[in-house]
């Protein structure tokens, strides 16, 4: 399909730069296309009211690193300001990161992060580039390793807010809290499962009271989810593979809820895609440790996910791709114009749908 078909307007003071407060205060626009009037105005304290008892809500419980350094690159008596997103760790002391200025950046240049030197912690982290690619990405190899490494990374790094809320204002520490869900634990994400970003103690309790389960799966969200679709149709698009584990559990207590006539409820497009990933042609989980790169568009035929609540995508994105193909491209463009005439607020810090299949 070409990917201009995926495009809407959506004025910019639309893109929530922070969260709701509370969290479960946010608002919940249901999409059902089977339903008569399709698109209706919730909130998100009612979605133990549009769910089941029986059913079953998965989250991704990963967390996200403080993935975002600045720096000092020395370069014999020049230097440059630099900063890098930490993507992907090589071994106890590499790293993989998007740099930027990239270009600034060449094998064998020396970057000071934060203050003063790895002789004490309570400011500095030291490395060298190993190595630069073509599309801004470098291997970094950082003086410390191990624990002492990850420590320091807290300490200095920042939160990677996606660039939408970044060019608009620095991260804080606000963002420290803002930016994890309530059941994050397993770290290793650049970004946030944002549709979990909701969840509060209230609502959950709620959910229990409703005889909702929660299950919890882990995809370690990468840079890719922000990347851009470059391609003029959607065939020509790669996605980025990101790491993902469903335990034998919990694919078995999946299963058992769909035989029992339970729903999925994938609690963000990560946990759907690492379901689908873990999912057979019959629609049987398996456990599942590895890389999926998934990329679902229109055509796709669900396999074990029976509802979706996520947030409001970008225009052009895999992810407005992805729901296009869950509940049907004509009505995701009349719900997403719905939800900018009435003033609902987009992206990762905003607002949720809860999506019902075509």
């Amino acid at each position: 399909m070409r990917v201009d078909v995926f495009d809407y307007h959506l004025p910019e003071e639309l893109i929530s730069l922070r969260p709701a407060v509370p969290r479960d205060a946010a608002r919940l626009l249901a999409i059902d296309p089977t339903s008569a009037e399709p698109l209706s105005d919730k909130a998100i304290l009612d979605l133990p009211e549009l769910l089941s008892p029986g059913d079953a809500l998965v989250f991704n419980d990963t967390k996200v690193i403080s993935a975002e350094l600045a720096g000092m690159r020395r370069r014999g008596e020049a230097a440059a300001h630099v900063s890098v997103t930490l993507t992907e760790r090589v071994d106890d002391h590499r790293w993989r990161a998007l740099a930027r200025p990239a270009k600034r950046l060449k094998a064998g240049d020396r970057i000071a992060f934060g203050k003063g030197s790895n002789v004490c912690l309570l400011g500095g982290l030291d490395a060298a580039v190993e190595a630069r690619g073509q599309e801004g990405e470098v291997t970094i190899a950082f003086d410390l390793a191990g624990a002492a490494l990850d420590e320091a990374i807290k300490v200095q790094g920042a939160m990677p807010l996606p660039p939408y809320i970044a060019s608009r204002r620095a991260p804080d520490e606000r963002d420290r809290s803002d930016y994890q869900t309530l059941f994050a634990r397993d770290e290793g994400a650049v970004a946030a499962p944002t549709a979990g970003l909701h969840f509060t103690e209230r609502l959950t309790q709620a959910l229990d009271a409703r005889g909702i389960s929660r299950h919890f799966v882990t995809l370690h969200v990468g840079p890719g989810t922000f990347l851009p679709v470059r391609s003029v149709n959607t065939e020509g698009h790669v996605m980025h593979p990101e790491r993902g584990v469903v335990l034998a559990e919990i694919a078995e207590a999946l299963n058992d809820v769909k035989a029992r006539g339970g729903r999925i409820v994938a609690v963000g497009t990560t946990s759907l895609r690492l379901l689908e990933s873990a999912a057979s042609g019959e629609g049987k989980l398996a456990p599942f440790a590895g890389e999926t790169s998934l990329f679902i568009t229109p055509g796709y035929r669900f396999r074990v996910v029976d509802r979706l609540l996520t947030n409001f995508h970008l225009p052009r994105s895999t992810l407005f791709m992805l729901v296009a193909a869950f509940s049907g491209l004509d009505l995701m463009k009349r719900a997403y114009a719905h939800a900018v005439a009435e003033r609902y607020r987009f992206y990762s810090y905003g607002d949720a749908c809860l999506l019902s299949p075509a």
